[in-house]
């Protein structure tokens, strides 16, 4: 069923913890996202801007402002979506993101799509 809203960004997100490029004993946890945007409004946008709030487990907070995502500012048409993978590094085995995209529609309208808060979490921390 088509959207009759003309901004309708759907964004889901999956999460790993990449223990390889782990390191415990230094407090440095790494976790892999893979994002999927899926534009379900009936006007096509372009993803310009990102920006994003990392809290890890001791409440420390990290603000990450930038161009596009991994490199690309990309175009969806209604019904097109595109997914990509990037990391973060925190200093806990648990933590947090969410955040938002800037975005720009072909009536020339800026409009953000929020990011949902998801968990990073080292697998068997959490139960």
């Amino acid at each position: 069923m088509k959207s009759s809203l003309k901004h309708d960004i759907q964004v889901d997100i999956e999460t790993t913890f990449i223990r390889e490029q782990s390191d415990v004993e230094a407090d440095r946890y790494v976790f892999g996202y893979t994002i999927t945007i899926s534009n379900q409004g009936s006007l096509s946008a372009r993803l310009l801007n990102r920006h994003w709030i990392i809290t890890d487990a001791n409440g420390k907070v990290e603000e990450v402002r930038g161009e596009g995502v991994v490199g690309e500012q990309p175009y969806l048409e209604p019904g097109q979506h595109y997914r990509y993978s990037s990391g973060t590094i925190i200093e806990t085995p648990v933590g947090a993101m969410e955040g938002d995209y800037e975005m720009l529609d072909d009536q020339g309208e800026h409009f953000v799509t929020p990011i949902p808060a998801f968990s990073l979490q080292m697998p068997n921390v959490v139960h």
